[in-house]
């Protein structure tokens, strides 16, 4: 049986977090989720098109802070940093995942096209290049588009979740030809059972994944007794392989 093992989580905003508690719970209860909330982040990246130095020395710093608490694996719920946590991962000595890592590797096993939703604009064009790299390096030609779901995240941050549950499967069920659907951020998870019910495509959401990827990751490195070579996330999938 996996012993209890302190996972950090570092969020950008409060609403990623009570999904990624909920995937915990009913996936990995004996887990120890640790949650670092840094609310600054999102507004300073909407600020700019690319992700300023600065931001990504902080996101660095949480890392180190995150790994300093204890925490045997580093989880980012935010999704417009991912180049920042790729540089922040390869200065610790534990396995950090991006927030879409886990999900993107499970669409890029199905194959053909997935139609990323968000509701975060700064999060998409990191997000595609970071499905693109992927595919490449596992050998895949899966496809990426993406589509954005206007009124949502300000619906989200009303607190009108069934308004913003509402308009993700709305954009959902406007879909076709595509074979499978992905939730790109972490605090889209909510609408996720409304927007399965509202397509008969495959959809799949970040939490969920990451969470069953860190146990996975874990998992092998209490069975084999020594901690995984982790530099980043996609080096973190490849170890499970």
């Amino acid at each position: 049986m996996l012993k209890s093992q302190r996972i950090a989580i570092i969020h950008a905003t409060p609403a990623a977090m009570a999904p990624i508690r909920e995937a915990f719970r009913s996936i990995w209860p004996e887990a120890e989720p640790v949650n670092i909330l840094e609310d600054s982040l999102a507004p300073d990246r909407a600020k700019a098109a690319d992700i300023p130095e600065k931001l990504s020395g902080r996101i660095a710093s949480l890392t180190r802070y995150a790994v300093s608490t204890g925490s045997e694996a580093v989880l980012f719920t935010c999704s417009a940093f991912g180049p920042a946590i790729e540089k922040a991962a390869a200065t610790v000595d534990v396995p950090v995942l991006k927030p879409n890592a886990a999900m993107f590797e499970a669409v890029i096993a199905r194959g053909g096209k997935t139609a990323m939703l968000y509701t975060f604009a700064p999060a998409a064009e990191s997000m595609e290049e970071e499905f693109r790299k992927e595919a490449m390096r596992l050998g895949s030609d899966a496809e990426i588009c993406s589509m954005f779901v206007p009124g949502a995240i300000e619906a989200l941050h009303a607190g009108q979740m069934a308004t913003h549950n509402g308009l993700i499967a709305e954009a959902a069920r406007s879909l076709s030809g595509v074979d499978s659907i992905t939730l790109a951020q972490f605090s889209m998870a909510p609408a996720l059972r409304q927007t399965q019910a509202a397509t008969p495509i495959p959809v799949l959401s970040s939490p969920e994944q990451a969470v069953m990827k860190l146990r996975e990751l874990l998992s092998r490195q209490t069975d084999t007794g020594a901690p995984l070579p982790v530099r980043s996330a996609s080096t973190a999938l490849t170890e499970t392989k």
